[in-house]
């Protein structure tokens, strides 16, 4: 049909497809970007939002023959990062923008709301940014910049008065971080925004079975299709065909058997993915099923079939012995023991797990350029190359749409890069959400049996443990998780006497790897539990038991490590106004149908791990300034700030005078991962080292620019590092060295329980932080507030099970409607081995949030689940189980 619509003011003659939908006009025909895909066309995160005749429109639903004479206006024709709108300045200054991937939709929906409500209240924001998704923020943030948009917009306040001085202090403010405007205009290139000429759509044929043999691939169909290139199978690709990040165990593509659901079979590549998806429907696979081993438990019994005949279904075991634990038990006043799990879980990023990869150059020569979503640029190529056996190639990190843990491995990097050595054309990868959410790793499940003692005056005596980790069908850093799982047992306690057993195993699930925290969220969510329980068994209060059981410095962990450092008593008492006060209010608003409770949990995260080492390098500009080279990926953490503010800092600039190569591995060396919540510690202390390096040069020179040391014929780039001490703890007795520093925090949890339903609203969160030096404030509570929402979702919702997790609605993704009220509290005790006496703190929020709230709703109503998520069914059956004992 023809019809004409105007598009940011601008009026165009369009020919359509009536059903077509609003995205793909945008997207791909005028190629306004700033509209994103996450959903599958379900209209369900919100990210796609725009402007149609003055309301909020989820364009992936709205179909082009309702819009003939429609006045549409996207994020791009709001205000560019030159010239931004209100509101674009309000997010930005709110500190609202993370990843920035949700960001165009959310400033949409504000703007629809704010131009017929310019004084809008929470449950009004709440209301109109309904379907607008967020994984970062916690929501907190958006709520804030829509009410700071609407000051700004009614004339109260102008952007100019918050921007901090670009010349003034750089350490311990809040700088708007260097991408946070090209996000918020919607002109950050994520993976799917790149525009490749004549590239073919690949998708990918997955398997429906969970363990089987492949007997044969019958591409015939598939390759006569319209549109289709061809179709690529294991025997194309050249290399090893195997992602080996520890492991030589994952096949980009399988040759002979599968492993889990999901697992790639074939890659169809055609000239649109609407016919690389019809053709891969037709590509016919002959399985013979395999018993499946569907738990550790069974991957262990005896007689169990092999997930793989090279290597033994438990990939690794680890103990950990202190002290003498059988004595300590057998003498202790109060023992409790219990049986916990915590379920498969998605890291739930918002954008797909997009990549694409071309050729630059002709021939042998060409090399082979791969786009996507990498956290560790420098193991991810030498992972391709080794798998695709393409030498020359390297690694382009596109803006990233969150992660969460789930790009320390390579996903759908490893078909695109086959795909495009084996078609000799640019390919692209655009997976739907359920595909991506198969294709992707997850949350490794633990099932934990743990015992604790304490004395007569509730000191801690004695902790027992059998930990069996699921690691799924392939390692990955399968042991890297149990390993910092080990080393962080102990968490934020003094317990003389330890007697764990850890065991990371094999089985026919969906495969593991990091996911926000990787590992202490799962053993603090049990030990905090069973903290707890004992401090219930003794009768003393929670919150007492906790700091009269705080580790100290001189005393030692689980691993046997010295502490020199320990600020947790302190976050107890900085919490307890609040914690008492919460008491007070959770006792005086219950009613018999709706029963308020308070929880703790703490949470002692370690930074600078043995053997972790960074290398950044700096160099001088001919006008003064710095440009940093470091592989230093920034999904939403704010590395950006934190790197710009240390070198403008260190070097005395201003902050304009500071930039960034932080995204490919044309000019970086290897870095490590964002990940471990590592960067400030690692590479911030690099860089630091590097800016060392070449102020001495400076001033042995009398330099102020790159061209006056050329002139003494001194170096302008200098390389700085940071090594930790080299170890690893005994195999017998999980005895060794540690981490070199922790991020401290303590979680208060206030829920209603509905007695009826079982269902738990979170009232509000309240979480008491030590991290070191702050150095930018936003930037720290940003990632407090999204991590309290996140382990909330993982508390009481979210489960990932394949053919029932199909989208954000199956995952019971978290939105406007169950976020809370929450409070930060922050401490600055200065690390001395810190940068500038700073640490990480992006993933410690995920280890306390969790059992603070299961612990709220045993406060509330008596009954404590022991099996995550503690969903409505779980605590209706536990109230009635109790009924029935009273």
């Amino acid at each position: 049909m023809k019809l004409r619509v105007t598009i940011n003011g601008v009026t165009r003659q369009v020919v359509a497809d009536p059903d077509a939908v609003l995205l793909d006009l945008l997207r791909d025909t005028y190629r306004l970007t700033g509209a994103k895909q996450s959903c599958d066309r379900k209209g369900q995160c919100g990210a796609c939002t725009v402007i149609v005749n003055g309301k909020a429109v989820r364009s992936c639903t709205t179909k082009m023959k309702r819009l003939d004479g429609a006045d549409i206006i996207t994020v791009e024709g709001l205000g560019t990062p030159a010239n931004p709108h209100l509101i674009q300045h309000a997010f930005v200054l709110a500190g609202a923008v993370q990843c920035g991937f949700c960001i165009p939709g959310m400033i949409m929906g504000a703007k629809a709301l704010l131009d017929v409500n310019p004084d809008p209240s929470t449950e009004e924001i709440k209301h109109a940014l309904r379907h607008n998704l967020c994984r970062c923020t916690g929501y907190v943030k958006i709520v804030e910049a829509v009410k700071l948009a609407g000051r700004f917009l009614r004339g109260e306040l102008e952007p100019a008065a918050l921007y901090p001085d670009p010349d003034g202090p750089k350490i311990g403010v809040s700088h708007p971080r260097p991408s946070a405007m090209i996000k918020a205009c919607g002109v950050a290139e994520f993976t799917a925004d790149i525009h490749l000429p004549g590239a073919l759509e690949v998708a990918a044929v997955h398997s429906p079975h969970a363990h089987a043999l492949i007997r044969s691939i019958d591409t015939t169909a598939a390759a006569a299709m319209p549109g289709v290139a061809g179709v690529m199978t294991a025997a194309d690709i050249k290399g090893s065909n195997r992602h080996n990040y520890m492991v030589s165990d994952r096949p980009v593509l399988c040759e002979d058997r599968v492993r889990y659901v999901g697992d790639p079979v074939a890659v169809v590549a055609a000239d649109t993915r609407e016919h690389a998806l019809a053709a891969v429907a037709a590509v016919k696979v002959d399985y013979e099923l395999l018993p499946v081993v569907s738990s550790p438990v069974e991957a262990i019994a005896e007689g169990a079939p092999q997930i793989h005949a090279e290597w033994n279904n438990v990939c690794l075991t680890q103990p950990q012995i202190k002290g003498d634990a059988a004595t300590a038990f057998a003498e202790a006043a109060h023992v409790v023991e219990a049986h916990f799990h915590t379920q498969c879980n998605h890291q739930a990023a918002l954008e797909p797990e997009t990549s694409l990869a071309y050729f630059e150059g002709e021939g042998d020569d060409a090399q082979l350029v791969v786009v996507g979503r990498s956290i560790n640029i420098h193991k991810h190529l030498a992972m391709l190359q080794e798998a695709t056996g393409w030498e020359n190639m390297r690694y382009e990190e596109a803006f990233v749409g969150g992660q969460f843990g789930i790009k320390i491995d390579v996903t759908s990097e490893g078909i695109t890069a086959a795909a495009a050595i084996h078609f000799r054309r640019p390919v692209r990868y655009i997976p739907t959400l359920q595909e991506s959410m198969f294709l992707s790793p997850k949350r490794h499940p633990f099932d934990m049996k743990l015992k604790l003692a304490c004395d007569a005056s509730g000191k801690l005596t004695a902790m027992g443990w059998d930990v069996l980790v699921d690691n799924g069908a392939y390692n990955s850093m399968g042991n890297v998780v149990m390993l910092r799982a080990v080393q962080m047992l102990s968490a934020s306690y003094d317990i003389p006497n330890v007697d764990a057993l850890a065991r990371l195993v094999y089985t026919n699930n969906p495969w593991g790897a990091a996911a926000r925290g990787a590992g202490p969220p799962q053993t603090h969510y049990a030990l905090e539990s069973a903290i707890d329980l004992l401090a219930r068994k003794v009768g003393i209060d929670p919150l007492e038991f906790r700091k009269r059981n705080s580790l100290l410095p001189g005393q030692t962990k689980s691993t046997g490590a010295v502490v020199d450092e320990w600020p947790f008593p302190e976050l107890c008492e900085a919490i307890e106004p609040d914690y008492r006060r919460a008491v007070a209010e959770a006792r005086e608003q219950s009613t018999d149908g709706k029963r308020r409770g308070v929880g703790l949990g703490a949470g002692a995260f370690g930074i600078g791990g043995p053997g972790d080492q960074s290398m950044v390098a700096v160099e001088l500009d001919d006008d003064g300034g710095i440009t940093v080279y470091g592989a230093v990926a920034d999904p939403g953490e704010g590395n950006d700030s934190m790197l710009s503010q240390l070198a403008a800092d260190a070097m005395d600039l201003p902050l304009h005078k500071v930039r960034l190569q932080t995204r490919t591995t044309e000019n970086t060396t290897a870095n490590g991962p964002a990940a471990a919540s590592r960067h400030t510690y690692m590479s911030g202390g690099s860089m630091l080292d590097a800016i060392a390096q070449l102020k001495a040069a400076m001033a042995e020179h009398d330099a102020a620019a790159g061209d006056d040391l050329r002139k003494a014929g001194a170096p302008t780039r200098y390389m700085g590092t940071k090594k930790m001490v080299v170890g690893a703890l005994d195999p017998d007795t999980g005895q060794g060295p540690s981490f070199e520093s922790q991020v401290h925090a303590l979680q208060l949890a206030e829920v209603e329980v509905d007695t009826e339903t079982g269902d738990v609203r979170v009232v509000r969160m309240t979480c008491a932080v030590d991290a070191g030096r702050v150095i930018h404030p936003l930037n720290l509570t940003g990632q407090i507030e999204g991590g309290m929402d996140m382990g909330v979702g993982l508390a009481l919702r979210e489960r990932y099970e394949y053919g029932k997790t199909k989208d954000w609605v199956t995952f019971k993704y978290p939105s406007m409607g169950t976020a809370f009220e929450m409070k930060t509290i922050v401490r600055e005790t200065p690390r001395p081995k810190g940068t500038n006496g700073s640490v990480g703190v992006g993933e410690m929020t995920l280890v306390a949030t969790a059992p603070a709230v299961l612990n709220a709703i045993e406060d509330a109503v008596g009954v404590r689940i022991y099996d995550l998520p503690a969903t409505p069914d779980k605590i209706k059956a536990a109230l009635g189980e109790l009924a029935t004992t009273r």
